[in-house]
Parts: structure tokens; C-alpha cells; sequence
């Protein structure tokens, strides 16, 4: 086992070398781009075997991911923002194929407006595809849920791909001590890719997914994924128990953090978490009884586990790096319908912050402790809020008024000018 300075995609090249990955498809597109660079490097040198090749856009690289992993090879790729979406239907189709491959996704905002930024609107649009989702917060664990992704994808029970977030720029291109496990520790972990009849080959032709004409057999094929997505959830649990006896690191489905005797929690996927525990222990010094629940999978999403987590919490705030149009955070959903019904549930709060890549500051995070124990203590729920600061909305204004300008300049008649200098 070494340690060295990685990044995010850095991080996630290493996580596909120690998993002996045979086929990598490939498009580029910023922040992902340093994966596949980095794996680009180690096949030209020889460092790792097998092939990769460049496809023409993100969903015929998933189509080719797909196509690849049923044939028994072990696949890895890799996309961002518009280019999951692009391939948003091949994510459908390779998931009704029971393709066992792993994905990384690297979050970034979606257009209109344009941005490079990160948040979640890009991996939350994928939720309901049949890829299993993993979030994570730091650069280390984005190399270890690369190997337990593979774990996962390809049990006999699931069967289906798997996709592993990290959150663009904050984890990207952030540097960051990690552990690389010695490789043939790690090939043990993740073992050979065991196919069983998962063997499509061209010398013997044959369908993977054929088409149904009604609901009858439409409905059977749809159920029999969702029900290995819910199968998941306790494999998920016992993979990463033995990858926690193998290198000594933990990934539950559902992290808590000092959340055991607290009456309040915040709620928060991905690398802001990371933020949300250092509020916590500021909190603490104080007098909070507050911790921090994150959940790592997002699909299967732990549910019994977020009820034992949450349940006997005074207030939660929900923190969401993402928005649903017309309805809100996303999470903040997720987190709802699973405390349905249960008695005594805790008032939730819905945040939403993080978009496009707005930071969230330590202070917004106490400031939210501060609206749970008003809302518990008035036993009322605020309104969804918007991180958003007074000062911000005067620099979005000024920035209005100066196109303002630069529209009527452009706009008058030769020899007219607005009347500035």
C-alpha cells in the first residue's frame, strides 16, 4: 500500500488500474477529462493491459460499455453534466440488459445557463434509469467505491451498472492524500469477473433484451430490475463489510456522523458534506447536540436505515445540491417518503444550495441549526429556502444593470449613444 497526493480523477484512473479493467470506451468532457487521460498514459505504456477507444459522442460510449460488458469483460467509463444526459437513453437500455459495468460520473451543472461548475441535477437525473448510484465526499473514497462498485455491479443478484459520483472541481482537480491498496490485495478484493451467461459473442448470435409487444412481459422484465436494485442494498452492505476487514476503511450505505445522541441533523450527499461535519463539531464546542447523516447510495436508497437515523431527531435540514422544478430538492423528496408514516418523525427543512458551484459557508450552516430550533421551537416548518446571500443578489443586480447598458448601446441608432463615457 503507498500514499500519494491525487486527485479526484485521479483517484478514479486508480480505482479502474486495481480493478484490471479489460475495456474502457471513452469521450471527453470537463471536469472528467483527467481520467481519461490518466488511464489513456497507462495503456500506452504498457501498464495496464487491454483496450481502449475513443467513441464519437457519450452515448455511443455507453452503448459500447454496455455492448462490451455483456460479452463478460470487465468495463469501465467515464462521463459528466450534458454528456450523461446525452447518453441518458443507453443508461435505460444498458440497465435492461443487466450490463455489469461501472461508470464514474463527475457532477457538473446543466445548461441553460452554461457552467462548469458542479452540483447534483446532472447524477439525479439518472435515479430512476436502473444504475445503482454511489456518492462520495472525498478523494479516497472515490478510489475504494470504485472497487466496491465492481463488487456490486457484478453479483449474481444485481447484475447492473453501477454509477460512482463525485462532485466536479470541489473533488476533480482538489488534491488529497490517498491510499492506493497494494494491487494484488485489491485484484483479490475485487476478484475475476465471474460472467455466468452473461456471453453474448458475434461467432454465435443471440438477443440480450429483446423487444415486448404489451405490458404483460414489459412489466415482469421492469419489476425484475427493481427488485434486483432493492437486492442491492444488502449486497452493497456486505461488500463493503469485507472491504472494511480487507483495508480498514468504512463505507456504510448511510454515514453518521456524532448523530447518535443528537437532536438535530443536517442532510447531505457528496464533498459539501465534508463542510457539514466541520459545522457539527464547531456546533458541539458550543452546546449543539447536532451530527450529520449522509447517505452513500442514492439508488438503492437505505431507507430503513435513514428511519433509525433520523427518527428520533427534534428537526433535520436537508440540504440539497440540486432543484426540481416546481418541486424542490430532490434528497429533500427522498428523505420525506422514507420518514413517511413514521411516528413521531422529525420537522424536516428543505435547503437548497450548492448549485452550479456556489459554495456553502460555514455560517449558512449554522444559521440552519439556528431555523431548526426555531421551527421546533414555534412547531412550525419554514418555507423551502435558497442559499442565497443579500450581497449576492446586489452583485446579481449590478451585473443586470450593466447589461442593461451594454442592451441599449447596442440597440441605438448610429451616432446615439447612451450618453456615457
Amino acid at each position: 500500500m503507498t500514499r500519494q497526493l491525487l486527485t479526484g480523477n485521479g483517484a478514479a484512473a486508480w480505482g479502474a488500474r486495481l480493478a484490471r479493467v479489460d475495456y474502457v470506451p471513452a469521450f471527453p468532457i470537463t471536469p472528467q477529462t483527467e481520467i481519461i487521460e490518466t488511464l489513456s498514459a497507462w495503456f500506452d505504456s504498457g501498464e495496464i493491459p487491454g483496450r481502449m477507444t475513443t467513441l464519437e459522442s457519450e452515448h455511443s460510449m455507453i452503448t459500447a460499455a454496455g455492448a462490451a460488458a455483456v460479452t463478460g469483460v470487465r468495463v469501465f467509463t467515464a462521463t459528466s453534466s450534458q454528456g450523461l444526459l446525452y447518453g441518458m437513453e443507453m443508461l435505460y437500455t444498458i440497465a435492461g440488459w443487466r450490463a455489469p459495468l461501472v461508470m464514474i460520473n463527475v457532477s457538473r451543472g446543466l445548461s441553460a445557463p452554461l457552467t462548469l461548475e458542479p452540483d447534483h441535477n446532472d447524477i439525479l437525473a439518472a435515479r430512476d434509469s436502473g444504475c445503482l448510484q454511489l456518492h462520495c465526499a472525498t478523494c479516497q473514497e472515490v478510489l475504494d467505491s470504485t472497487l466496491i462498485a465492481y463488487r456490486l455491479a457484478e453479483h449474481p443478484t444485481v447484475r447492473l451498472p453501477v454509477i460512482v459520483n463525485l462532485d466536479g472541481f470541489y473533488l476533480s482537480f482538489t488534491r488529497e492524500p490517498v491510499e492506493i491498496p497494494d494491487a494484488d490485495q485489491a485484484a483479490r478484493y475485487v476478484g475475476a469477473f465471474a460472467p455466468g451467461d452473461i456471453r453474448l459473442r458475434a461467432s454465435a448470435p443471440s438477443s440480450q433484451a429483446v423487444a415486448v409487444l404489451g405490458g404483460t412481459p414489459y412489466s415482469y422484465f421492469r419489476y425484475e430490475l427493481h427488485l434486483a436494485a432493492r437486492q442491492a442494498l444488502a449486497v452493497y452492505d456486505t461488500v463493503a463489510n469485507e472491504f472494511r476487514q480487507q483495508f480498514g476503511r468504512d463505507y456504510a450505505a448511510l454515514e453518521t456522523y456524532r448523530s447518535e445522541d443528537a437532536e438535530y441533523a443536517f442532510v447531505m450527499m457528496g464533498s459539501f458534506a465534508t463542510k457539514a461535519r466541520e459545522a457539527v463539531d464547531r456546533l458541539r464546542d458550543v452546546g449543539w447536540r447536532i451530527g450529520l447523516v449522509r447517505p452513500r447510495l442514492l439508488r438503492p436508497f437505505p431507507e430503513q436505515a435513514l428511519r433509525a437515523a433520523l427518527g428520533d431527531k427534534k428537526a433535520v435540514a436537508v440540504v440539497d445540491q440540486n432543484i426540481s422544478m416546481g418541486k424542490g430538492g430532490v434528497l429533500h423528496t427522498e428523505v420525506a417518503s422514507a420518514l413517511y408514516g413514521l411516528p413521531a418523525a422529525p420537522l424536516l427543512v428543505s435547503f437548497i444550495g450548492g448549485l452550479g458551484g456556489r459554495d456553502i459557508s460555514q455560517e449558512e450552516l449554522f444559521q440552519m441549526a439556528h431555523t431548526l430550533q426555531t421551527a421546533v421551537s414555534e412547531g412550525q416548518t419554514p418555507r423551502p429556502r435558497l442559499l442565497y446571500t443579500a450581497d449576492e443578489l446586489r452583485e446579481m443586480r449590478k451585473l443586470q444593470a450593466i447589461a442593461q447598458v451594454e442592451r441599449q448601446e447596442l440597440e441605438a441608432p448610429p451616432g446615439q449613444g447612451t450618453g456615457h463615457d
